[in-house]
């Protein structure tokens, strides 16, 4: 988007308000379309000329030459030599691959070892949405997220084992062990026992995602490294597992791989995605398994096949969580089609927009 590209902090939720405001506006009257978006997309009184010059420059630029009609680029004397605002499809789907979101920084250090920050580094950038977040914060943002997706991985269950020295004592099985005594001599021990949990990751990397699914990527990343059973797919309009793709201690060798996976930023087919998965991998989904669907809900297929499909999960699974960055705004509605006929079917309807989020998931990672 023109006015992102300029610095603005336009997230999705902001594109969605502005879509939804068309229905209300009258196209053709520039000045009532000013007001109109200047109000949803300006936050900040020194956001104004910004945002002026990039109304200013849509209403004035010429269709582009090549790609869809009516597509804009930037006028040469508004913009640095050679940076088009509006690309071609095929360029802007270019734009969006895995290999750009780092750019800038050493891309041949690949052994820097995974570290964790103390909880002082974390605390500026933890409620922070994602979307707010630029390609240069990748690697911040992805210590924080290890440290989260380790949390996760060590979350253990109430229920407990019997051990011998260590552990919490076990009064039923103390009392058991000394009823002929007078005393309590020998005390039994108690631990948590731990489940065998998998883990199965859907990931939505549509161009409705595209403020997003970077940075939910790193935290598919990180729990594919920390996580002891781990099954990591992506999807747009068709699905594509990704668990060899997100396997090694670098995340820039992780982004070089999985620009192998030539499905980013297209359109959203979860229905038919959900399908693909029930029919290739059915036995990666038992009653050990919680199911993680990482999406804004919008979909281009028919609510009926998502549904559907969901439903075969569900009734596998042990648990099916929704995350979707949406929800992270307290003014959203889940009514869109692929939404409203998912919620019947999950279990937890999270957010997924910042890393508070993805902390507060250990609550919901129990069966």
């Amino acid at each position: 988007m023109l006015l992102r590209q300029r610095g603005l902090p336009v997230t999705l939720i902001h594109a969605t308000d502005g879509v939804r405001a068309l229905d209300h506006l009258d196209i053709g009257d520039r000045t009532e379309l000013y007001l109109a978006f200047k109000a949803i997309f300006v936050g900040r009184p020194e956001e104004v000329p910004v945002f002026d010059r990039c109304f200013d420059a849509f209403w004035r630029a010429e269709p582009a030459e090549e790609g869809i009609p009516g597509l804009i680029q930037v006028p040469p004397a508004e913009a640095p030599e050679g940076d088009a605002l509006i690309k071609s499809s095929s360029q802007r789907r270019e734009s969006l691959a895995l290999e750009t979101w780092g750019a800038g920084e050493d891309a041949g250090d690949t052994s820097e070892p995974l570290s964790v920050p103390a909880a002082s580094e974390s605390e500026a950038l933890i409620g922070q949405d994602f979307s707010t977040f630029g390609a240069d914060q990748l690697d911040e943002i992805l210590r924080l997220t290890i440290k989260i997706a380790r949390r996760l991985a060590h979350r253990i269950t109430r229920r407990r084992r019997p051990v011998r020295r260590r552990g919490r004592v076990d009064l039923r099985r103390t009392l058991r062990a000394n009823l002929t005594r007078g005393d309590l001599i020998e005390l039994r021990y108690r631990e948590r026992k731990r489940k065998k949990v998998r883990l199965v990751l859907l990931c939505d990397v549509s161009g409705s995602m595209d403020l997003y699914s970077r940075f939910l990527l790193q935290f598919l990343f990180a729990l594919q490294n920390v996580f002891g059973r781990v099954e990591t797919f992506t999807f747009s309009t068709r699905l594509t597992r990704i668990t060899e793709h997100l396997r090694g201690r670098a995340y820039r060798q992780v982004l070089r791989r999985l620009t192998a996976v030539r499905d980013w930023s297209g359109g959203t087919k979860i229905g038919e995605s959900l399908a693909q998965f029930n029919r290739e991998s059915p036995r990666l989904v038992d009653r050990r398994t919680i199911v993680i669907i990482l999406s804004d809900g919008w979909d281009t297929g028919e609510p009926e096949l998502l549904a559907a499909e969901l439903l075969r999960i569900k009734r596998r699974a042990g648990r099916v969580i929704w995350l979707n960055p949406l929800l992270g705004n307290p003014s959203y509605e889940p009514l869109t089609r692929g939404m409203a006929a998912a919620l019947p079917l999950i279990d937890d309807f999270a957010p997924g927009h910042n890393l508070a989020a993805l902390r507060d998931l250990a609550n919901k990672l129990s069966l």
